[in-house]
């Protein structure tokens, strides 16, 4: 059974989504909107509501119930660790999140090793203006309050938060033809979370674009609470969602779709993903996004900084017995980031062992392999060029990519 406090999510979606009058379910205003505006005859709304209230509810009272008795004794560990081959599991969840075998004592390693690496980086940009007292995670803290980076936290606020993510979309798309030569055409629309799953949802995913092309990526941002994204962090948060990050790579498994096989626009191997994505935040820094922006360039390294903490507080839950407290604490007081967000990324983490390891895990291997094309190539790299063969592989395990980079190194040797 899951954890506790994993546990009182769940229920308090289920009971929330119960609690809402069947009249207001999607289930019913989804399908009277849709046929009424295709004008299809019938009274459909009406119908879906009968169908809610005479069986939809009945089942997810019953649902409720059977959850609220699975879980009465649920136990307050957080990690994999106390299950029955707990240790063995994680390394599985590990190799299928890294799609490597490094081990969880490796990745902790890196994970604290690249954290120190960047708060340094950070602890020099955030002095030049002008935060100096305070750890560098304190100092973030601060920023994260100044009311020049909030925006008011009501839906008018929602809807500016919404736009500054478009504008910092069409900022980064004149950039795109360094990035690849592929001149994919990425349509994507950014969305709110909806209301009814944001609690138990991520801060940020994107949906990929549909693969015949009917439906544009949506890149999805949880506003709860507007203060969960401070302005500075939007823009690296838009690199990575929208362009250059995932909804670049999959616009190619949808506008190219025919070019690879089916199965490799379906998988979606969460290092490459992530790992491509993760690679795209630092791309669009090099390429000058962030040169009159120096608050958003904190943003940057501090979006890199927390991937890379993500490797601590994985391995740490699962391969350490690190608390549920333990590893909010250490997300909170490394990143800067607050509480609440720290929370819900750490409950992600025990619902999705070893998944959050791959962002880091995978942009490590993709700027190891960058550089080593680079070292080889000289005045032959060619960054777009690079970058294609990697998008053109659909995605692939890290362990497989060598061989992609390997091919394009011989091709422009």
């Amino acid at each position: 059974m899951p954890p506790d406090f994993i546990a009182k999510t769940v229920l308090g979606q289920l009971t929330g989504y119960r609690g809402t009058a069947s009249a207001e379910q999607k289930l019913v205003t989804s399908l009277a909107k849709r046929t009424a505006d295709k004008k299809i005859a019938g009274d459909w709304g009406a119908r879906a509501q009968k169908l809610v209230d005479s069986m939809v509810y009945p089942a997810l009272d019953r649902q409720i119930a059977a959850f609220t008795a699975a879980t009465a004794k649920a136990p307050h560990d957080a990690g994999v660790q106390r299950l029955p081959n707990g240790d063995a599991y994680y390394a599985w969840a590990l190799r299928l999140g890294t799609t490597t075998t490094q081990t969880p004592a490796e990745i902790h390693k890196i994970g604290l090793a690249q954290n120190e690496e960047l708060k340094a980086r950070m602890d020099t940009l955030l002095r030049k203006q002008g935060f100096t007292s305070g750890t560098v995670g304190e100092r973030v803290q601060a920023l994260n309050k100044d009311p020049k980076q909030l925006f008011s936290d009501d839906d008018a606020g929602r809807a500016q938060l919404i736009a500054y993510c478009n504008a910092k979309l069409a900022a980064i798309r004149p950039i795109l033809s360094k990035v690849s030569h592929l001149g994919l055409k990425a349509d994507v629309v950014v969305k709110r979370v909806p209301e009814d799953i944001q609690d138990g949802a991520a801060l940020g995913y994107m949906n990929f674009a549909s693969l015949d092309g009917s439906r544009p990526a949506i890149y999805y941002i949880n506003l709860k609470s507007t203060t969960l994204w401070p302005k500075y962090q939007i823009a690296t948060l838009t690199a990575h969602e929208g362009v250059p990050g995932h909804t670049y790579q999959g616009a190619y498994l949808a506008e190219h779709h025919n070019e690879i096989p089916l199965i490799a626009s379906l998988i979606g191997f969460n290092a490459f993903v992530e790992g491509w994505a993760l690679y795209s935040e630092q791309m669009v820094d090099e390429l000058g996004l962030y040169a009159d922006d120096p608050f958003s360039e904190i943003g940057f390294l501090q979006a890199l900084q927390f991937r890379a903490c993500r490797l601590v507080a994985d391995t740490g839950l699962h391969s350490m017995r690190w608390s549920r407290e333990q590893t909010v604490a250490f997300l909170t007081e490394q990143t800067g980031k607050g509480a609440n967000a720290m929370t819900s990324e750490t409950d992600r983490y025990c619902v999705a062992p070893g998944q959050a390891c791959g962002y880091k895990t995978g942009h490590n291997e993709i700027v190891r392999l960058r550089e080593g094309a680079r070292a080889k190539l000289g005045s032959k790299f060619d960054l777009a060029a690079f970058n294609d063969t990697l998008i053109k592989t659909g995605g692939v395990p890290l362990s497989v990519l060598p061989a992609a980079v390997d091919a394009y190194v011989r091709g422009a040797a």
